[in-house]
């Protein structure tokens, strides 16, 4: 008869995690929100990459501010090179027409073609600006310029809760986006296209008004959107196929479809509709624009969802043949490692008590 004797854990080196939530939580996330409204009216609403990133890390701080720092840092590390590559690609767009001049009569035609038969033979554009621009701001308008806003804000949050909540789950966020980003600026390249008011500032269209952000008077906030007004002066006129508001609208939605109650599906998919309108009305797209990049978040699932599976197909075909790494020699995590790894013919002697030998 033999009486095991269990071995001993080892003893933890990490710090203790202190439960989140309660006052302190309430406390610290107020004292965010009232910093946020500040610099909103301050400086402006974040659009730019720097400046929604700092927000950003801000607020999981304060989400979580019984946690260590190094939990913070890490937050840093992993969003640096994404606000990086943000700040890449804004600034290359800048360079995507060469000085060449930019499509815009074939956007034009297909617009007519598929809606002209609703429109008299107007693009969307031209015929929603007739029934509902007016030149005193109305309640749609305010809606409008939130919606608009919201493209510079609602993929960034969503990639900052599934950080916070599943780091593989950001990671697989990240690479379809980051493809979806990538997939575009080559586009912009190849296809440098203008956007309806463009269009109509050099004679192809009836006058289209640029309208994305005349909202803000609504609530008397006429410099809420600063950063936002600053960064369309800026911003190159010629990247406008695909839409890549529309698609970030679909591909944050398409992303969460799935793990969603199907009753919140319409509501969920009321957001791409919204963004489309937006930008149709506010005279920043063509249809053709949004429909192609509703095509490209296809691609960006299609294609980094087969790399993926290439991948780990890969390593699981190489994964019988990888050596065995040795344990580490040193610390108590190392002689977890060893105790757990050894074939149990290998145990020591004293593992086990033996009795009536």
């Amino acid at each position: 008869m033999s009486a095991p004797i269990d071995p001993q854990q080892p003893a933890r080196t990490d710090a203790p995690v202190v439960a989140d939530g309660g006052r302190r939580r309430v406390i610290t996330m107020s004292v965010w929100g009232v910093a946020f409204v500040v610099g909103w009216l301050a400086i402006g609403l974040p659009t730019d990459p720097v400046y929604a990133f700092v927000w950003m890390w801000a607020a999981t701080i304060a989400w979580n501010s019984t946690r260590p720092w190094r939990s913070h840092l890490r937050f840093a590390r992993d969003w640096l090179p994404v606000v990086l590559l943000l700040v890449l690609y804004n600034l290359s767009r800048g360079f995507a027409d060469n000085g060449a001049v930019p499509h815009a009569y074939e956007l034009i035609v297909a617009d007519r073609v598929m809606f002209g038969w609703a429109t008299g033979g107007q693009v969307p554009t031209v015929w929603l600006q007739q029934h509902l621009y007016q030149p005193d701001v109305r309640w749609w308008d305010a809606l409008v310029s939130w919606v608009y806003f919201s493209h510079f804000v609602v993929a960034l949050a969503a990639a900052a809760v599934l950080w916070l909540r599943d780091r593989r789950r950001w990671a697989a966020f990240m690479r379809r986006w980051g493809f979806l980003c990538a997939s575009g600026l080559v586009t912009y390249f190849l296809y440098p296209a203008a956007p309806p008011w463009w269009a109509a500032q050099n004679g192809l269209l009836e006058e289209v008004a640029r309208i994305s952000t005349r909202g803000w008077k609504v609530f008397g906030l006429h410099g809420a959107g600063n950063l936002l007004n600053a960064g369309q002066l800026a911003s190159n006129p010629v990247a406008a196929m695909p839409s890549l508001h529309t698609a970030f609208a679909l591909f944050v939605v398409l992303f969460f479809i799935r793990a969603t109650r199907k009753r919140w599906w319409p509501l969920l998919l009321a957001y791409p509709l919204a963004m489309t309108f937006t930008l149709v009305y506010s005279g920043e797209h063509y249809v053709i624009d949004v429909l192609v990049g509703w095509v490209y978040v296809g691609m960006a699932f299609l294609a980094v969802g087969l790399a993926e599976r290439w991948w780990a197909a890969r390593r699981a075909r190489r994964a019988p043949d990888r050596p065995v790494e040795a344990p580490p020699t040193t610390g108590s995590s190392a002689t977890a490692v060893s105790a757990t790894s050894a074939p149990a013919d290998s145990q020591p002697a004293d593992a086990a008590v033996s009795a009536g030998r």
